[in-house]
């Protein structure tokens, strides 16, 4: 049987009462007392009861983060820079997905309440209507990435106009005019953002670019949606100078495309991405891409929401745009 307070306060003979407020950090007793207790129950190998302290505290120690999708590496870091945060606070985390569906989105929300103290949530489906419908108003939460980010709650955000716009400035500074993007999934933000970004800056830098031209491809971020645009290229009249990804997933698998037809990178056609996952300096050739801390963003998101957690009472919403940077590898190439 599992040790309890009753075996720790019999055991030290000392009341319950002095042994919860010695576990608890209590300044109620001395400094003797709590130093036998605490020998007590490392003797003893008590391990307090997290259900039986959230009921006198209201707290569960727990942290929801509900994800658009588990798979690949940049949910990997995401999820990981979350857990490191996490873990220095003593905090656990419950993780669900859903799956890019607005009902499963509700759903997974849903399903969190009432068991955790906060929520990160990102998810192309959450505006004020949807967290209304779905979770309760005192509930902290913290947006990655969202249309909505900044209005309701707190939220950190990628500037992921900023690094399509200056990602495209360099691929123009370095040769190339003809660029095509591999869009992410339509009704995503940050895909939105990135098309715009890329749209934008290339109107404004290639004066002589037809827009009617097939500029655009579409992906959904997966390695496969990559794969299908490297096949769909080779259909066109005359290759593109560059390929622009919406993010290293589809990159990569657009180079394995074309590597499996006899083209070479960025010998070619140059192809870059956007994220920076751990993967993107080991392909062959290292791709240059569009760095986003990753790791850190989770890191943030678990910090901004345990500021919330402890501090209930303040109003004060925390909104910060993250910035990107440029990382130059050798699949870029190029022109003269």
């Amino acid at each position: 049987m599992a040790v309890t307070i009753k075996d720790v306060a019999k055991a030290a003979k000392v009341s319950v009462a002095s042994v919860s407020r010695a576990l608890n950090g209590s300044t109620s007793i001395t400094e003797e007392t709590r130093k036998l207790v605490l020998e007590t129950a490392r003797a003893l190998r008590y391990v307090p009861h997290s259900g039986a302290r959230s009921l006198s505290t209201s707290r569960t120690n727990t942290i929801g983060v509900v994800l658009p999708d588990l798979y690949g590496e940049f949910f990997s870091e995401l999820i990981r820079g979350i857990d490191l945060a996490a873990r220095r606070r003593g905090l656990h985390l419950l993780v669900s997905s859903s799956h890019g569906d607005a009902e499963e989105a509700g759903a997974a929300l849903r399903a969190m309440s009432g068991r955790v103290d906060g929520l990160i949530v990102m998810s192309p489906h959450v505006d004020a209507g949807f967290l209304a419908a779905n979770l309760p108003d005192t509930l902290p939460i913290v947006l990655l990435n969202t249309h909505d980010a900044g209005h309701h709650c707190s939220s950190l955000s990628i500037d992921n106009y900023g690094g399509a716009a200056a990602m495209v400035q360099h691929l123009v500074e370095t040769g190339h005019r003809r660029i095509l993007m591999v869009t992410g999934p339509a009704n995503n933000f940050e895909s939105a953002e990135r098309l715009r970004g890329f749209r934008e800056t290339l109107e404004r830098l290639v004066p002589d670019h037809d827009p009617n031209q097939l500029a655009v491809l579409a992906g959904d971020f997966s390695e496969e949606s990559g794969y299908r645009a490297g096949h769909q290229l080779q259909s066109l009249k005359r290759l593109p100078d560059a390929v622009f990804a919406a993010n290293d997933m589809m990159a990569i698998g657009c180079m394995f495309a074309l590597n499996e037809a006899g083209l070479r990178v960025p010998r070619d056609i140059a192809v870059v991405g956007f994220d920076d996952i751990p993967t993107a300096r080991f392909v062959t050739p290292p791709l240059t891409t569009v760095r986003i801390r990753i790791s850190e963003m989770g890191s943030r998101a678990l910090e901004t929401l345990a500021f919330q957690v402890e501090n209930p009472e303040s109003t004060k919403l925390s909104n910060h745009v993250l910035q990107t940077e440029l990382v130059v590898r050798r699949s870029c190439g190029g022109r003269t």
